[in-house]
């Protein structure tokens, strides 16, 4: 029996204080002031964020459970200096780390991290760290543009980075490249912002030589990819003529494609274009795209039926939805195997 592991999960339902705080948290920085204590958030609210929402679709739509990490939209590392957004990182893996520990057969936590674009990377090794050694998290979130749509971050394969590379190999932990919130008010968040970041992510790979230092880091790329599957033709050619690798060995032994493509003819092409070894199931439910497709009558974000249609072996479908999340999340496949999974 194949487990449907959903490799892309935020919590966009947190309880109200949570996001209230942030608010207070914001207007004390900009006064000046030291932010409010964190609230009270009680398990039974929890519960009822999560059982009326995530718990409940994911059993509706036959999914088995969640890699799940704080609200992406609202990470926003650019908002204050590097102590607000170490508070914010906190209280929000807390947060993910309390929905676990409530409901572990079904949730898997991975952090968001302190990348206030004043600082280095050796806070977010810490929450990194943190989350992974003390609060059993899997992997992390790494926002390739903290500035929140200005791009001014050095490229993914700059040695800025590699600090923090390091600790994700010595944890043995991948990274989803998830930006965060738009600040220009021309790039849409989710429609323009978050696909735009992940072909610009993919490009900067195709650049560098990064995985020749780090041969078993290992990076998701969601939304499907972004423009990548769409457009494979110009990148393979643009690798060819930038000198670069073939695609294959220079990169897609360690980057990965998930399933946010919220139609059937988008996820037959990534299918069709990327091999299966490279794509995780992932939905993002309750996510960007919530409302139900006209010419379908489903939800668009119900992206199981969009694989379960696919015309693939089994062998391929079962390393879509379970293998290829336990290959590349190793410590979520340790924890299954401890239940027999």
């Amino acid at each position: 029996m194949t487990l449907i592991i959903d490799c892309h999960g935020h919590y966009t339902t947190a309880p109200p204080q949570h996001d209230a705080w942030r608010e207070m948290q914001k207007a004390a920085f900009k006064a000046s002031e030291a932010a409010p204590p964190y609230p009270a958030i009680s398990d039974d609210e929890i519960r009822e964020t999560i059982e009326t929402n995530q718990l409940r679709l994911l059993k509706e739509r036959g999914a088995d459970m969640t890699i799940f990490s704080p609200r992406a939209s609202t990470m926003a590392p650019h908002i204050g200096d590097e102590a607000v957004a170490t508070a914010w990182s906190r209280a929000s893996n807390d947060l993910i780390a309390r929905v676990v520990n409530l409901y572990p057969e079904t949730f898997a936590g991975v952090c968001m991290l302190p990348q206030n674009p004043t600082a280095d990377m050796a806070g977010s090794i810490a929450e990194l760290e943190r989350c992974v050694t003390d609060l059993g998290f899997i992997g992390c979130n790494l926002n390739p543009d903290p500035g929140g749509g200005r791009f001014d971050a050095p490229p993914l394969t700059d040695r800025f980075w590699y600090p923090f590379y390091e600790k994700m190999v010595e944890l043995d932990v991948p990274a989803m490249i998830h930006v965060s919130g738009s600040c220009n008010p021309a790039m849409h968040a989710t429609g323009a912002y978050y696909i735009s970041a992940d072909t610009i992510a993919f490009m900067q790979l195709i650049q560098g030589d990064l995985f020749s230092d780090f041969p078993t880091l290992r990076f998701i790329i969601p939304h499907g990819g972004g423009a990548v599957p769409y457009h494979w033709g110009r990148y393979r050619g643009l690798a060819d003529m930038l000198k670069q690798p073939s695609l294959d060995g220079h990169l897609m032994n360690n980057v990965f494609f998930d399933t946010c493509v919220y139609h059937q003819p988008g996820v037959t092409l990534l299918a069709e274009v990327i091999e299966t070894k490279n794509i995780l199931f992932g939905s993002e439910m309750v996510g960007a795209v919530r409302g139900i497709d006209p010419q379908t009558g489903q939800y668009f974000d119900d992206t199981k039926r969009y694989v379960d249609a696919l015309l693939i072996s089994d062998e391929q479908r079962h390393a879509i939805f379970e293998g290829n999340a336990r290959r590349v999340y190793p410590r979520l496949d340790a924890r299954l195997k401890e239940r027999g999974l």
